[in-house]
């Protein structure tokens, strides 16, 4: 391997900081596509194809594997789909990425634009259009999303909600017990006392 290629793959990863969260998103083997769990019974789970939207049953008995336990071989150490996901969405400045369908050597050629290292004999032709499509999918279902970012939009919901909360009511004081309330009289107004009024003598009449 190359010592220049080795060099721009660790930069690469060693950038992720974040780790994207596809919690209930699975594969499931001999089936196209991927599904999300909505709900989930005794004995299988219901699962809606992120394809065609259809829901059915999958059981314990088929091989089922969460996106998030899913690596990607390289000539090192194992990569998280998570983590490949993450930096095709800095790459693609979160746009979508080419077609699965394209031609196998211009697959090839754009995964190893940013996963320069992966093991081309342990990494099939097949996966690699699982990557692609898998990508796409999850870029239309708006699901590419990272925990730190998931976490944040928690945050401010739950600001959001303290801050619309009515004002708790003003308790009034009860009065004390064995003592009467009485209101106070408001006070008369004072009156001035008139003056006597002067008659006139009566003498000399």
């Amino acid at each position: 391997m190359n010592p220049d290629k080795l060099k721009e793959t660790f930069s690469i990863f060693g950038e992720i900081k974040t780790r994207m969260s596809l919690k209930g998103i699975i594969a499931i083997s001999g089936r196209p596509g991927i599904f999300k769990v909505v709900a989930q019974g005794k004995n299988n789970v219901i699962v809606e194809s992120m394809l065609d939207k259809k829901r059915f049953p999958a059981y314990a008995s088929e091989r089922i594997s969460t996106l998030e336990d899913i690596s990607v071989f390289t000539y090192e150490e194992d990569v998280k789909l998570t983590d490949v996901f993450k930096t095709m969405q800095d790459k693609y400045q979160g746009s979508k990425a080419i077609s699965h369908k394209e031609d196998m050597p211009v697959l090839e050629k754009e995964l190893r634009s940013f996963l320069p290292n992966y093991d081309e004999n342990r990494v099939y032709t097949s996966d690699i259009r699982k990557l692609f499509q898998w990508y796409n999918l999850l870029h239309d279902a708006n699901l590419l999303v990272d925990d730190s970012q998931e976490t944040e939009t928690a945050s401010i919901d739950k600001k959001e909600a303290k801050e619309v909360k009515a004002p708790k009511a003003e308790k009034k004081k009860a009065p004390t017990p064995g003592k009467d309330v009485v209101a106070k009289a408001p006070k008369a107004a004072s009156v001035k006392k008139a003056a006597p009024v002067k008659t006139g003598s009566s003498r000399g009449k």
